[in-house]
C-alpha cells in the first residue's frame, strides 16, 4: 500500500530539504493497511494520482524555485512536526488539479469551549471530505510482541499508537458529524463531509529482538531500529558509513547531505561523548556516498537513554 509507487525514489533526487519533505509527505506509505475507520489519501481523486509524471514535474519545478513554498511555510509558526506535515499537505493540495481546499484547521466550539479542530476540508469529484492528517514515529517496547498497538510508544514515551488511534476514531473523525460541527459547516456553506484519516510515519523496532508489526500494519511501512545508549558500540560495529543526528525538523524525508555538511567520524564521536546520559531520544542516520558530492540516508535509528521508557506507559 504505497501511493504512487513509480515516484518512490523521487524525494532523494530533490536538492532542497523542504521540497524533499513535501515529496515525502505526498508519496510515503501509511503506517496502517487496515483500520476500523476509513483511510483516504488526500490526492485520491486528483489527476496527479492517475498521471504521476505530472506530479513529478510539479515537484521538480518547486525544487528549482521554492520561493512560494518557503513563503507559505513562513506564514505560520510550525515548530511542531505535525503542523509542518499539515502545512506541506495544504500547500500541495492548493496546487493539485481537481481539488478544492475549502478550509483547514477549523475549530469547533460549544459555548466558548473548543471541542476540537477539523484538520482539512476539501472537495473533489468524489464529494466533500473531512481528513485528519497525522505524522507519527513509534518505538516498539521490549518484552512485547509488537502485535498490539499498545506496544508502540512515541520517542518521549508519553504517546502510544493505540491511544492515537482511539483519539482519531472516537473523537477527531466523528467530530465533523457532531451538531456543533454541522452548524459551523453550514455557516461556511460546506456540505456534510465524509470523514477519513491519513496516518504516516515510521516504526522503529528493538534492535536484536524478534518483533512483529502492529495489528493492521502496512507491510511496506517505513521502519528503522532503536537501541539503548549502552548498546551503541555493539550496534555500530556491524556496518560502514557515517552517522550523524537529525534535528526534529528533518525527521520526515530521508536525509540527503552535501559533502561539506557531512560529519566526520570524529565529530560524531565528540557529539556522542558530550550527550548527557539522560538526554531525550536522538534520531541518528547512517549516510552513504551518493551522486554529485552528496551523501544519502541508508538507515535511521533512535538512540535512547538507558532508562527508556522512563515514563509510565499504562
Amino acid at each position: 500500500m504505497t501511493p504512487l509507487p513509480s515516484l518512490i525514489d523521487l524525494p532523494l533526487q530533490l536538492r532542497q530539504p523542504a521540497v524533499r519533505d513535501l515529496a515525502w509527505v505526498l508519496l510515503s506509505p501509511p503506517l496502517l493497511a487496515q483500520s476500523p475507520w476509513p483511510q483516504r489519501h488526500p490526492l485520491k481523486a486528483s489527476r496527479w494520482s492517475q498521471q504521476p509524471d505530472a506530479l513529478a514535474d510539479w515537484l521538480i519545478g518547486v525544487d528549482a524555485d521554492s520561493h512560494a513554498l518557503q513563503q507559505w511555510l513562513s506564514q505560520r509558526s510550525i515548530r511542531r512536526l505535525g503542523l509542518y506535515y499539515e502545512r506541506l499537505w495544504q500547500f500541495a493540495l492548493h496546487a493539485a488539479p481537481d481539488i478544492e481546499v475549502v478550509a483547514a484547521n477549523v475549530p469547533i466550539r460549544q459555548q466558548g469551549h473548543t471541542l476540537g479542530e477539523l484538520d482539512l476540508l476539501l472537495c473533489d469529484d468524489e464529494g466533500t471530505h473531512h481528513l485528519e492528517l497525522a505524522i507519527k514515529l513509534y518505538l516498539g517496547r521490549t518484552q512485547c510482541s509488537g502485535v498490539d498497538p499498545a506496544h508502540w510508544l512515541g520517542p518521549g514515551s508519553h504517546d502510544r499508537l493505540d491511544i492515537k488511534l482511539a483519539h482519531l476514531g472516537q473523537h477527531q473523525l466523528p467530530l465533523s458529524a457532531s451538531a456543533q460541527a454541522q452548524h459551523r459547516l453550514s455557516e461556511l456553506n460546506i456540505q456534510p463531509p465524509q470523514a477519513a484519516l491519513w496516518l504516516a510515519g515510521y516504526l522503529f523496532y528493538p534492535w536484536q529482538q524478534a518483533f512483529a508489526a502492529p495489528r493492521g500494519g502496512n507491510p511496506v511501512h517505513l521502519r528503522g531500529y532503536w537501541l539503548h545508549r549502552a548498546d551503541w558500540t555493539s550496534f555500530v560495529r556491524r556496518d560502514q558509513g557515517r552517522w550523524q543526528p537529525l534535528p526534529k525538523s528533518a525527521w520526515l524525508a530521508p536525509a540527503r547531505i552535501e559533502e561539506e555538511h557531512l560529519w566526520t567520524r570524529e565529530q560524531f564521536s565528540q557529539w556522542l561523548a558530550a550527550l548527557p546520559n539522560e538526554a531525550n531520544a536522538q534520531l541518528l542516520v547512517r549516510m552513504v556516498e551518493g551522486p554529485q558530492h552528496s551523501w544519502l540516508e541508508a538507515e535511521r535509528v533512535f538512540l535512547v537513554n538507558d532508562r527508556w521508557p522512563a515514563q509510565p506507559t499504562d
